[in-house]
């Protein structure tokens, strides 16, 4: 399953909670740092600290574009590849007909098996690591034993119409490496916690400024953080598949299954 990441396993709502915390915090330490430093400032040292205001903006919003980009692009992938796998698993599914009578309703009763396995795997919360690897394993399982139905057939009977059984089965396979894979590729963490930590400045200096000026943060600034914890909460949310609000859509796999579910009864 590879290495787990530190934020990977926190709920997406209390890393935007501690986002807004965090920042408020800074803000308010960043104005008792302003009110005591005002009689060392000029004119000039302050338009220096709003020059640099402007500048964390700036970065927090090439930073806030690109990861909601990188997070969005891991959620489409995870999107296609659900498809993908439905579409090689249907396949498979329509190919069983080509096979003799002796093992038709054996691929058959093993594919419904397998598109059962596939979807529950996908329905399986990220919380919980070890259920999905499960099954995983076992879906390899009954593919190897697919695998055997087919090979005999084509030593039996061969034909064109075994190879294309085989060419299938070979397509489903890749697919579930493609699927497993899209599932734990998701945005670097180095760059979140880049992300958080400008968060994080932005707000000690824009309570710093205000300590300097003597003038409060007013609505328009607490709406920006707010909207800012809110996109942060979107691309988090994107990033963790099977947990928070934004989750990858089963249903061509669900359709899938229960169509073979149907048949096998």
């Amino acid at each position: 399953m590879g290495p787990r990441e530190i934020m990977y396993d926190i709920n997406s709502i209390l890393l935007a909670a501690l986002l807004l915390l965090a920042m408020a915090v800074a803000m308010r330490l960043g104005r008792m740092v302003g009110k005591k430093s005002q009689r060392h400032h000029n004119d000039e040292s302050k338009s220096q600290v709003g020059a640099v205001q402007g500048s964390l903006l700036g970065l927090l919003a090439l930073l806030l574009g690109f990861t909601f980009s990188l997070a969005l692009n891991r959620y489409d992938d995870r999107s296609r590849a659900v498809v993908s796998e439905a579409n090689a698993i249907g396949t498979a599914w329509l190919r069983t007909d080509l096979l003799s009578d002796a093992r038709r309703d054996e691929a058959k009763a093993l594919m419904s098996r397998y598109g059962t396995i596939r979807y529950e795997a996908g329905r399986v919360p990220a919380s919980e690591p070890v259920r999905r690897a499960e099954l995983v394993g076992a879906a390899e399982e009954i593919f190897d034993k697919l695998w055997q139905v087919a090979s005999a057939e084509v030593q039996e009977v061969g034909g064109p119409a075994t190879v294309s059984m085989t060419a299938a089965l070979n397509d489903m396979i890749d697919a579930l490496g493609e699927r497993d894979a899209a599932i734990e590729r998701h945005v670097p963490e180095l760059v979140l916690f880049l992300m958080f930590a400008t968060f994080v400045l932005l707000g000690s200096i824009l309570g710093y400024s205000s300590g300097l000026t003597a003038v409060k943060a007013g609505f328009p600034v607490y709406a920006m953080l707010i909207l800012i914890v809110a996109l942060v909460f979107v691309i988090i949310d994107l990033d963790r598949p099977r947990r928070g609000l934004i989750e990858v859509n089963q249903q061509p796999l669900f359709a899938i299954t229960n169509t073979m579910s149907e048949a096998v009864k």
